[in-house]
């Protein structure tokens, strides 16, 4: 396997890649890879590597103006107790983007980075 082969990649459009990486380092369990800020970072947590890209960033720069803001896509971390991670991302200031939902596939709830960014924690139903 090489480097490149070991991690699904996602680009995130940020505004400001200090504060994305420093929100998915510490909120979200994430480790960083590289860090270029202002223009670019990139974290990892198991085999996703979360690409961070700034305003100045070659990845930003080559995004039509038009499909800047975010969408409804997210990124998806499963967690093995989501109650316990709801209460300690709300102590540490986090805020929510939904209410917890429950389905026949487990229970989850959406969170933003601070570019707006969603992120979604997952608990599988057992």
């Amino acid at each position: 396997m090489t480097p490149a082969d070991r991690y699904a990649s996602v680009r995130y459009l940020v505004d400001d890649v200090r504060a994305a990486l420093d929100f998915y380092t510490t909120h979200l369990g994430f480790q960083v890879n590289s860090d270029a800020a202002p223009a670019f970072a990139d974290a990892v947590r198991g085999p996703l590597r979360l690409l961070l890209s700034g305003p100045a960033s070659s990845g930003a720069r080559a995004t039509p103006a038009d499909a800047t803001d975010p969408g409804r896509n997210r990124i998806h971390l499963v967690v093995d107790d989501l109650a316990a991670e709801i209460n300690r991302l709300r102590d540490a200031g986090v805020s929510f983007r939904s209410e917890l939902v429950s389905g026949p596939g487990g229970r989850q709830i959406l969170l933003a980075d601070p570019a707006g960014n969603l992120v979604e924690l997952f608990q599988p139903a057992r």
